[in-house]
């Protein structure tokens, strides 16, 4: 899995560098997240820019760390999310969980 893990402050962003978050990253990316959400982390951003595809698999992971974020009053803020996948949360009805920043898409002409 191939990712950066940015800390400023109470806030962590970690940008996943892969374009599917599916099975073949989502153990690790758990394990990832178990070590990330700590009580003096306040905020994890997830900047998902490059993931065009998600999957349940990938979904439990991103709710992993929800769960590990709540349990000391922190949250998890979803970046740069591509319609796809903000599509498959809202079916998920996740979008209630989460909060979700769109990736801007280019406007065409």
């Amino acid at each position: 899995m191939n990712f950066e893990v940015e800390k400023n402050g109470s806030s962590v962003t970690l940008k996943l560098k892969e374009r599917k978050l599916d099975s073949s990253v989502s153990p690790e990316l758990k394990g990832e997240f178990l070590i990330l959400c700590k009580p003096k982390v306040e905020t994890l951003n997830v900047d998902l820019k490059e993931v065009e595809f998600c999957d349940s698999s990938g979904l439990s992971a991103l709710l992993i760390a929800e769960r590990k974020m709540k349990e000391h009053g922190g949250k998890v803020v979803l970046r740069n999310v591509h319609k796809k996948v903000v599509s498959l949360i809202k079916i998920s009805m996740l979008d209630r969980v989460f909060e979700i920043h769109e990736a801007h898409q280019p406007v065409k002409h």
